[in-house]
């Protein structure tokens, strides 16, 4: 029996950070040599040990991770404390074969509710660097830099810059109190930006202690398709491959699931993207289905399931009448369905309320399909008072 084995009565593994593991941007540099990651995390719960997971899901090869330390951080991810080494089976380094993943030891660490802390993670030799999602936010945010700088307490600035990039990195977990939880968060780009960070903030900010947001999202990706080109690989894997790798979360039992709009607005037709075919565009039933299949599985799961509307698409670059109105109909059919728990409307919370196929004045990042930094804080918000019950 190791240290993971041997949980204290009234103590349980809860995921306190999480991201997606999608494929990320294809380029001739796929590859990284001599290399540190460095994500700063606030952590959501209190607790004594902590345990990283680290995944390889999307990639083609074994990677081999050289090195991995936690340690108390500001948020830009200088050292305020002592920096202590990952274990993966009494090990340093770890190997991790194309398609899975590995938990590592526990590790001592206490730790208290919003607490910074930095984990770091060296790639010593040429690394396949497909496994990993591009995620954006108040909260987030990552650095690389050149050479083993693990147990450096500040990175070289001639050396280092900033990512938002969290390769492999896909879930910390923080041995905490029995009553503690994890609320996931899934969906596409637009979960993939901010509004998670403000829904954590707003926790934290009205004094949770025992509740961690779990994001899991990935840019471009769709319910029912996936692009098996590459092109558009970095787009993501479709929902039924997604998902169950996905959505279990240790310590979690809440799932908001706002996924959808990339199925209405990425078919265009052959004659102007040959692999984006009409045959692609879904009808409602189509995406009743891949909502329903979502459902089905998060209460296996164990899970409550809520369903969050599609935002406004007026004037993006693939807007239609037609589009428009399979939006509006899949949101009603949230907004109605008994098969979720609820709805949490972040349609109504951003829209132009004189014109509700628009976003509100200063709600548009300015593409007409993603929010503006103000929606994305007005959409964590509605999240946070959608389930503030389940939050303390």
């Amino acid at each position: 029996m190791n240290k993971s084995d041997m949980i204290p009565e009234n103590k349980k593994w809860v995921a306190s950070f999480g991201n997606a593991i999608s494929i990320t941007h294809r380029k001739p540099e796929n590859y990284a040599k001599n290399l540190t990651l460095r994500y700063p995390i606030k952590s959501m719960l209190t607790g004594e040990q902590i345990r990283l997971t680290l995944d390889n899901f999307c990639g083609n090869e074994a990677v081999t991770i050289h090195r991995v330390t936690i340690a108390p951080s500001d948020e830009t991810g200088v050292f305020t404390g002592e920096c202590r080494d990952v274990t993966f089976g009494g090990n340093p380094s770890v190997t991790i074969p194309a398609g899975k993943s590995v938990v590592s030891d526990a590790t001592d660490y206490p730790i208290s509710t919003g607490d910074w802390f930095s984990v770091s993670f060296y790639l010593a030799d040429f690394t396949e660097m497909r496994s990993g999602v591009i995620i954006t936010g108040p909260l987030s945010g990552g650095h690389f830099s050149i050479g083993d700088q693990t147990r450096a307490v500040q990175l070289p600035e001639k050396t280092s810059n900033k990512t938002d990039c969290y390769y492999f990195l896909s879930t910390v977990e923080v041995l905490t109190h029995a009553k503690a939880h994890s609320i996931v968060c899934f969906g596409d780009s637009i979960t993939a930006q901010d509004w998670p960070d403000y829904f954590m903030n707003y926790a934290l900010e009205n004094g949770s202690d025992s509740t961690a947001i779990i994001r899991r999202a990935a840019s471009g990706t769709r319910i029912l398709r996936q692009y098996d080109n590459i092109v558009y690989d970095s787009y993501g894997l479709k929902g039924d491959i997604r998902f169950p790798h996905e959505a279990p979360v240790n310590g979690a039992d809440i799932i908001v699931i706002q996924h959808g709009i990339n199925d209405i607005i990425h078919p265009v037709g052959v004659e102007h993207n040959k692999f984006r075919p009409w045959s692609d565009m879904p009808t409602l039933a189509d995406l009743i289905e891949g909502l329903t299949y979502y459902i089905k599985e998060s209460r296996a799961l164990g899970y409550r399931v809520y369903l969050g509307t599609l935002l406004p698409i007026r004037g993006w670059r693939t807007d239609a009448p037609f589009r428009e109105d399979l939006r509006c109909k899949l949101n009603d059919w949230m907004r109605q369905t008994d098969l979720a728990d609820g709805c949490i409307d972040f349609d109504r919370a951003v829209r132009n309320p004189d014109k509700p196929e628009s976003f509100a004045e200063g709600f548009d990042s300015g593409d007409h399909l993603h929010p503006s930094r103000d929606a994305y804080r007005k959409m964590g918000e509605t999240a946070y008072l959608a389930l503030k019950d389940d939050i303390f």
